[in-house]
């Protein structure tokens, strides 16, 4: 009995450490793992050298313009150059009717020759009184009176000379010359036109090409604004380029420009600033009233750069980035950039070089978590990355005992024996 009992004792306790046994075991599998740290991209921040650029639209000028227009009333008579085509300066390009003007010409010339003898006359006149006026042949107030006559007739030319000078310009403007060089647009008159000193309408334009003016309107609003400034203010010349076609979309401009001036006052309407940049056109590409895209280049500077994909929003407007520290943990950072490079913010504070910043995966970190990083170079070219070491090939075995020799052999040796 007691057997039985102590049998009975030894399978609860046994059945007991069992069941203990089991729980403890189910408990470990149901326990759950942990999840291996969230993979991200990142990159490290350095310091890059960029250039300063402004890009601004403008509009092409002419250098110069001139209307041709007449000084004197009369009729067409001649056209004397080709339209569209180049001229130069003092080159003719009209005749008007001048036979009114010569003839008044002769008027004048004729005046004057009877002003210039009577001016004779009256001075053999008055040399004669000069010695009887000594001898007391003839008065005082007689000789005094020639006198008088030969200033007046001395006068009388100075105005005759004037009129024949008047003549001649007069004459002169029948012949309608070009006042600058440059190419020269159609005629708005023809042969047999009456024209006016007066007219509002020109007779033709000309328009010098080469070089060019580029009109541009700066935003006081924009920091650009400043930059451009203190370059002026330093003397520098900054070059400008351009682009042209629709909108600034078309292929770029061969020749460089430069600035040279911008205005002193503010467009109160636009807020804005005139600049204006000098652009050489020797094969006439650039036409008077074209939209063009002009680059101002400012220089190069060193700066940080952040790509703008690796930041984000808060709440508040602030940008913000995630920095990995050297223990792999992320953690958030506000940062500050007014200026945008290419596709990339230009840090102003808040970062510094060397440090690294999530660029891919940041959306499913919290802060101070454990992740893994791995640099943006290495995932963009994989090939670039170290290569794990390809496993030796293993050695042909030799048949150094009689378990590798095969049953053929081993048979005809047993006979042997």
């Amino acid at each position: 009995m007691k057997k039985i009992i102590l049998l009975v004792i030894l399978g609860l306790a046994v059945g007991t450490a069992a069941f203990y046994s089991m729980g403890s075991d189910a408990k470990e599998e149901k326990a759950p793992a942990q999840s291996p740290p969230q993979e991200v991209t990142v990159t490290e921040v350095q310091l890059s050298r960029i250039s300063n650029q402004q890009s601004l639209p403008g509009r092409v000028t002419a250098f110069r313009q001139s209307e041709v227009r007449p000084q004197v009333d009369g009729i067409i008579t001649q056209r004397m150059f080709e339209e569209g085509s180049k001229v130069e300066q003092g080159q003719q390009l009209y005749q008007i009717d001048d036979a009114r003007y010569k003839a008044l010409l002769n008027s004048a010339v004729a005046d004057l020759k009877s002003a210039q003898a009577t001016v004779r006359s009256t001075a053999a006149k008055a040399e004669r009184y000069k010695e009887l006026v000594k001898v007391q042949a003839i008065s005082k107030q007689e000789y005094d009176d020639i006198v008088a006559q030969i200033n007046s007739a001395r006068a009388q030319v100075a105005v005759a000379q004037a009129a024949v000078d008047l003549a001649q310009v007069n004459l002169d403007y029948t012949k309608v010359y070009a006042p600058i060089a440059g190419q020269i647009g159609r005629s708005f008159v023809t042969d047999g036109t009456l024209v006016t000193a007066n007219q509002s309408q020109a007779l033709a334009m000309i328009t010098q090409l080469d070089p060019v003016y580029v009109d541009m309107q700066q935003s006081l609003s924009e920091s650009g604004m400043a930059d451009i400034q203190s370059q002026m203010v330093g003397n520098e010349t900054i070059p400008v380029r351009l682009t042209t076609g629709s909108q600034g979309s078309g292929k770029a401009y061969i020749h460089e420009g430069t600035l040279k001036f911008s205005e002193v006052t503010v467009e109160q309407t636009t807020s804005s600033i005139a600049l204006r940049a000098l652009f050489p056109n020797p094969d006439g590409t650039l036409l008077p009233g074209s939209f063009v895209r002009a680059t101002l280049d400012l220089g190069g500077s060193e700066a940080l750069l952040v790509p703008q994909r690796a930041t984000s929003r808060s709440a508040d407007g602030s940008l913000r980035v995630w920095v990995v520290d050297e223990q792999n943990k992320a953690h958030p950072k506000t940062i500050v950039a007014n200026k945008t490079y290419q596709d990339q913010w230009i840090v102003e504070s808040g970062l510094t070089a060397g440090e690294r910043i999530i660029v891919e995966g940041y959306q499913k970190v919290k802060p101070d978590s454990v992740v893994t990083p791995v640099a943006q170079q290495a995932k963009e070219n994989p090939a670039a990355a170290p290569q794990a070491a390809a496993p030796a090939p293993t050695e042909p075995v030799t048949a150094d005992t009689k378990a590798d020799v095969p049953k053929e052999d081993e048979k005809s040796a047993q006979d042997k024996e």
